[in-house]
C-alpha cells in the first residue's frame, strides 16, 4: 500500500471514527427522532442532493437494507415528471437555479408528514437552500447534512442570502474539509475528496438509529431485501405498494 493511499485512509477513518463516536454520545438522535416520527406517524422520508451529493440521497433511499418509505428527489424530475425539456439536464448550474424548487416541489407533492433529509457539501446553491426552505414554508421538518468547515467560507447563491445549515432544524456534520479533498498533490493541487464516503456513513447510522428505534417500539422495520436474492422483489413490491406512487422508483 502506498504512502498515499495510507494517508487517504487515515483521513478517511479518523472521519468515520469521529462521527461513531458523535453517534453513540447521541449526536445523531435529533435527526432519528425526527426520521422515526415522520414514519410513524404515516409520512415518508424525502432524500435531496444535487451533483456529488445525490449519492446521499440515493444511500437513504431506494437500497438494500435501507428503509423503503423513502423518496429520491432529483433535478432530473423537472423533466422526467415535469415540463421541462430534457436539454435543461445537461446545463452544469441547474443546481444553482432556486426557481427550479417550484415545479420540483409539485412533482414531489409531499405530505405534512414528510420528513427532508438534504444532503450538500457547499450548502449554499440555489436549489438545495431553496427546497429547504420550500419544506419549512410547509412545515416539513430538514435536516442537513453539510461540511460547516465548507459551508462557514462560502457566500451562499440563494437570494435568501441563507445556507442550508442555517434554515434547517437539525444539522449534520459531514466533517469534509474547505475544498473537500483532504491530501495534495505536485503545486498542492487537492486530491482525496472525502464528503461522499463520510455522508454514506451519516446515511447508513441514520438508516439504522430509524431501524433499530421502530423495532424497539415493537414496530417491524420496513427494510429493502436484496432484490437479488430469493423473495426480494416480492418482499419489497408488498412494503411499496403500501406508499403508492408517494415513492418514486426508477432506473
Amino acid at each position: 500500500m502506498s504512502e498515499t493511499t495510507n494517508d487517504f485512509l487515515h483521513e478517511t477513518t479518523r472521519r468515520l471514527e469521529k462521527l461513531a463516536a458523535f453517534a453513540d454520545e447521541g449526536g445523531l438522535e435529533p435527526a432519528v427522532d425526527l426520521l422515526a416520527a415522520a414514519l410513524e406517524s404515516g409520512g415518508i422520508i424525502q432524500a435531496f442532493g444535487t451533483g456529488h451529493s445525490q449519492a446521499f440521497a440515493m444511500e437513504i433511499a431506494g437500497r438494500a437494507g435501507g428503509l423503503i418509505p423513502t423518496n429520491n428527489i432529483a433535478l432530473r424530475d423537472v423533466a422526467m415528471f415535469g415540463s421541462q425539456d430534457v436539454s435543461i439536464l445537461s446545463d452544469p448550474k441547474l443546481e444553482r437555479d432556486p426557481s427550479t424548487v417550484e415545479e420540483l416541489w409539485e412533482i414531489t407533492s409531499p405530505s405534512p408528514e414528510d420528513v427532508f433529509v438534504i444532503a450538500s457539501n457547499s450548502g449554499v446553491n440555489g436549489s438545495i437552500v431553496g427546497m429547504a426552505l420550500a419544506a419549512k414554508d410547509h412545515g416539513n421538518p430538514v435536516i442537513a447534512v453539510t461540511s460547516l468547515a465548507h459551508t462557514s467560507r462560502v457566500t451562499p447563491k440563494h437570494p435568501s442570502g441563507k445556507r442550508l445549515s442555517e434554515v434547517a432544524d437539525v444539522v449534520i456534520d459531514n466533517l469534509a474539509p474547505y475544498g473537500d479533498t483532504t491530501l495534495t498533490t505536485g503545486d498542492d493541487i487537492g486530491i482525496g475528496a472525502v464528503s461522499s464516503l463520510t455522508a454514506a456513513f451519516i446515511a447508513q447510522l441514520l438508516t439504522i438509529g430509524v431501524a433499530e428505534r421502530l423495532a424497539a417500539a415493537g414496530t417491524v422495520p420496513p427494510i429493502y431485501l436484496s432484490a437479488n436474492i430469493p423473495g426480494g422483489d416480492d418482499h419489497n413490491h408488498e412494503l411499496e405498494a403500501r406508499y403508492g406512487d408517494r415513492i418514486r422508483r426508477h432506473a
